[in-house]
């Protein structure tokens, strides 16, 4: 059963979503009210996903995602939010989200994003994805080395990558491309380094910006 906290500030959203989660099969390990209490309950926990609001009193959405990034805590954080801004979205996914998606999101919905996730993809929310496509076309690449030319990828590797781009995690993408889970997962290590990207979601950005993916 995939493990998920959920960081909140509004304790009745929290609850809510506490309970269509359980009622779904997903063990709820923990809740936080903002990014202080958030790292101490992922340190305890130790959960599969992170369910994590932005805009929080105190310490806030950002904050908490590049604390556990300088920490190193290699969890993936699925941000549930009301914001769609796309200067707030990019912020959120250079700082390490590996998904965004709306708090008006349907349970289905909710529940695939947090196996997808688990599972080592990345999704965000369709209705700000051609918007942010356009944003990250139009600004300068903030991530990996911008001016180090990237090695050119096979086409097995592009495969691979638009798959990583729709937000297939490594199981979804060895059933989709009939191979092993552990070359999909070599593969992927082999496509970061030749982004220059640290994780998956900023390989796809790049990917995007560099026009690699259409």
């Amino acid at each position: 059963m995939t493990r998920v906290v959920v960081v909140d500030d509004q304790a009745l959203v929290r609850q809510g979503i506490r309970t269509l989660l359980e009622l779904a099969g997903v063990d709820v390990a923990g809740e936080a009210a903002d990014g202080g209490e958030a790292l101490a309950v992922i340190a305890q926990c130790d959960p599969d996903v992170v369910l994590l609001d932005l805009r929080m009193p105190g310490h806030d959405g950002i904050w908490t995602l590049r604390q556990l990034r300088e920490r190193e805590v290699d969890v993936p954080v699925l941000v549930l939010t009301t914001f769609d801004d796309d200067a707030l979205v990019l912020e959120a996914l250079h700082a390490g989200a590996r998904g965004y998606l709306l708090k008006d999101v349907t349970l289905e919905r909710l529940t695939r994003a947090v196996d997808v996730l688990a599972d080592g993809g990345t999704l965000i929310a369709p209705t700000i994805t051609e918007r942010l496509l356009r944003t990250i076309r139009s600004t300068p690449p903030p991530l990996g080395s911008p001016d180090a030319p990237l090695e050119s990828l096979t086409d097995r590797e592009l495969e691979v990558l638009r798959l990583m781009a729709e937000g297939y995690g490594n199981r979804e993408i060895a059933e989709a491309l009939f191979l092993a889970e552990g070359t999909v997962k070599n593969r992927v290590s082999v496509i970061l380094l030749k982004l220059g990207a640290r994780d998956r979601t900023k390989a796809v950005l790049r990917a995007l910006h560099e026009g690699v993916l259409d």
